[in-house]
């Protein structure tokens, strides 16, 4: 491995997480950011670095992923590219990213597994690091492997998660993730107890794999909230991670940013690096 910086672009810049990713990487040495991606046409052309508070970084933000990641690819240092869009633009920012060298680190949830799955296949040929991270929070990592403990002597369970009212997509990956894991381990949850009407479409939430139902709530004044509520006659069990500050995604984000360079196929699930 190169002694150099590695070269980090942020796509989706501007946005509130990817304005803290901005700064998490002002503040690595061992990372330097080589451009700011983002659509907003207010910023385009100022720099990043006064943008997110910081001082001048000389990052214009510019809306050419394209022509940004044909740079990248022209230099000797292998890149990083950190994508937090839309769950519409996500998959072509990543396939783009992967043809063009620029190893991908995607907090944009919204993927669908037949999308994951042409990625992973797309990266193995390239021989390319990429990683998919639904939450690059450390505590939910710890939250989803308590839920599976639990889950072995629990055989009723529903998530409940929380978020802000300007995320696009319901459920939220971390939630569709974490019903995934549970339902991994080969048992069926909720065995019906009677025969449900639902008098409004949705009120007992969607069905995801296994039995597992999730709810989604979307507020101003939240940020990201997770609840795993497992029942059992005369108990229940709540596994919760509530997030105060975006702050709390960088470590996992710089520790990506890091891990992505060794790697040569697609990763799905921060868990998998700790």
């Amino acid at each position: 491995m190169s002694n150099q910086p590695i070269p980090v672009i942020v796509n989706g810049a501007t946005g509130k997480m990817g304005q803290e990713v901005v700064k998490a990487i002002a503040h690595a040495s061992d990372m330097t950011l080589i451009a700011a991606i983002d659509r907003n046409p207010n910023f385009q052309g100022e720099d990043i670095g006064e943008l997110v508070g910081l001082e001048a970084l000389e990052v214009a933000v510019t809306s050419d992923l394209q022509g940004t990641l044909v740079a990248a690819a022209q230099t000797n240092q292998p890149g990083v590219i950190v994508d937090f869009t839309h769950p519409q633009s996500v998959y072509n920012n990543v396939r783009m990213a992967i043809a063009y060298g620029v190893r991908p680190v995607v907090g944009t949830t919204g993927l669908s597994p037949a999308q994951i799955q042409d990625l992973a296949a797309f990266a193995d040929k390239a021989s390319m690091g990429c990683l998919i991270i639904p939450n690059f929070s450390i505590g939910m990592v710890l939250l989803q492997q308590a839920a599976i403990q639990a889950s072995q002597h629990f055989d009723h369970v529903e998530i409940i998660e929380l978020h802000h009212n300007q995320k696009a997509d319901a459920p939220s990956g971390t939630a569709l993730q974490t019903a995934q894991m549970l339902a991994e381990l080969g048992k069926t949850y909720n065995p019906p107890a009677v025969v449900e009407k639902e008098h409004l479409a949705g009120a007992r939430g969607s069905s995801a794999d296994e039995g597992i139902r999730i709810h989604s709530i979307r507020l101003p004044g939240l940020i990201a909230h997770q609840e795993v509520i497992f029942g059992a006659p005369g108990q229940i069990y709540t596994l919760r991670h509530d997030t105060s500050d975006r702050a709390c995604y960088m470590p996992g984000v710089l520790l990506s940013i890091r891990k992505v360079l060794q790697l040569q196929t697609l990763i799905y699930g921060l868990e998998k690096l700790l």
